[in-house]
């Protein structure tokens, strides 16, 4: 409506001024209709750039998320920096276990992205904060500026269990390549059957009784725990290259 009201000032001063006989009377209406129309540039300015007539209302959801890593003993959380001061990344994740596709936090300056350890589910809780008009009365005067419902900012507080790893995607890919690798399974195959032979021995030793049921049990146990072991290991040499 204001819009309407400068454009409605502006031919007014030029019909007053231009047209009507009377100077006293028309130089004091074009007086008025300059007026109105200073002020309402002054308030489209200040809405635009004080943004006078609005204020800030947030809205919150919440995604449950999955994680993007191939590998369901290794959930992770992977994420790309954007830039190169590394002050804003994108964080990359599953919105369902059996998704095809990953899904990722918005690459833009205004978000803002947080990650916190959980024991309960894996999340995204994001708020995003958008200016809206204070009124009807405001919306009926600026509505025509677009002014409204305007994305401002928004920020992702990303709930992960202890579980699941955080990598840069850079260290994602040597960590892939490194276990990929033959020469590092053969090691690995190695080691392994030598710390489970170690173990099993430790537990027969303490128990000479130990039924094939109860060795079997020792040695799954022992390689589940050597294999966490290795992977925690390697994950420490990836980020600390």
């Amino acid at each position: 409506m204001i819009v309407i009201t400068l454009v409605l000032c502006a031919v007014l001063a030029f019909v007053f001024y231009v047209y009507m006989s009377k100077r006293v009377l028309a130089n004091t209406l074009t007086v008025l209709a300059i007026v109105g129309m200073l002020t309402s540039i002054f308030f489209m300015v200040k809405n635009d750039h004080d943004h006078y007539g609005l204020h800030n209302v947030t809205t919150t959801s919440t995604q449950k998320i999955y994680s993007a890593s191939p590998s369901k003993q290794l959930p992770m959380m992977i994420y790309q920096s954007i830039g190169t001061a590394n002050k804003h990344q994108v964080y990359v994740y599953k919105t369902s276990a059996n998704a095809k596709k990953t899904s990722h936090t918005k690459a833009k300056v205004t978000t803002k992205n947080v990650v916190k350890r959980t024991t309960g589910a894996n999340r995204i809780v994001t708020k995003k904060v958008y200016r809206e008009y204070k009124s009807d009365l405001y919306s009926f005067w600026f509505g025509l500026s677009g002014n409204g419902h305007k994305y401002v900012k928004e920020t992702n507080t990303i709930y992960i269990n202890k579980n699941w790893t955080v990598l840069s995607a850079t260290q994602a890919k040597k960590l892939q390549k490194l276990t990929s690798s033959k020469a590092f399974q053969a090691k690995q195959k190695t080691a392994a059957t030598a710390y489970v032979k170690q173990q099993v021995m430790a537990a027969m030793t303490k128990n000479p009784s130990l039924s094939a049921a109860e060795q079997k049990k020792v040695t799954k146990q022992a390689a589940a725990a050597y294999q966490a072991q290795a992977m925690q290991q390697l994950i420490k040499q990836v980020k600390a290259e």
